[in-house]
């Protein structure tokens, strides 16, 4: 083949089309992999906050001992992000606030639905659901659903805590997810990765760009 074949290949419309479904696959990949990360950093911040409720630091120390928790932890965990005294607080109130419902729930399956739609929903939503509703857990999973259900940004989301849409549609929390979780198993994930993929866990600000689009565009659902 010449050279001037070759560059009809590369300059063909179904040759581009292919480059740019390369880069949307890629992209999806990026997406469903901080969702991914995301549904264990969840995990991980409702774990905490249960330790700091159990062991009763907080109570037994006062406000400085989030201080000395997250001063310590960044020094343990040097190359991760997420440990400000400000979201120690918001993980400690994150368990607070849901194991409430949890403990409510008798079956082992709505437990995990429970879980998996908590887990759907970012952490900057969930900080902004905590603000908002001041300790009213049926309220909080109220949101988490609605969230979830109407694909609602972060902006979306701070309009309507803002309303009496809650008032309005009644004060119960359904025991199911409207969607499956959207996060996707380590398997699949090694699968997707590209040899120059990033493998360092993603920030807290990745996580939230990547589920941001997720929800924005509807990436989630295979195509």
């Amino acid at each position: 083949m010449s050279k001037l074949d070759e560059l009809k290949i590369i300059d063909s419309t179904e040759y581009k089309t292919w480059i740019k479904e390369l880069k949307n696959r890629y992209r999806r990949a990026q997406i469903k992999a901080s969702v991914a990360v995301n549904a264990e950093l969840l995990e991980y911040y409702f774990q905490l906050g249960e330790d700091i409720e159990k062991k009763s630091f907080a109570n037994k120390y006062g406000s400085s001992f989030f201080d000395k928790l997250s001063e310590d932890l960044k020094i343990e965990l040097q190359e991760s992000h997420g440990f400000s005294p400000v979201n120690l607080r918001y993980a400690h109130r994150f368990y607070l606030l849901y194991n409430p419902i949890l403990q409510q729930l008798v079956e082992d399956s709505d437990k995990k639905g429970f879980v998996d739609s908590l887990k759907n929903v970012p952490w900057g939503h969930h900080q902004r659901i905590m603000d908002k509703c001041k300790g009213d857990s049926n309220k909080a999973a109220f949101y988490v659903r609605k969230t979830i259900e109407n694909h609602w940004s972060r902006n979306v989301l701070l309009n309507f805590l803002d309303t009496d849409l809650y008032e309005r549609e009644g004060k119960a929390v359904t025991k199911e997810s409207s969607r499956e979780p959207l996060a996707i198993s380590e398997y699949e994930l090694s699968k997707l990765y590209p040899k120059d993929f990033k493998s360092s866990m993603p920030t807290i600000d990745e996580i939230e760009s990547g589920i941001q689009a997720l929800l924005e565009n509807n990436l989630g659902a295979d195509k």
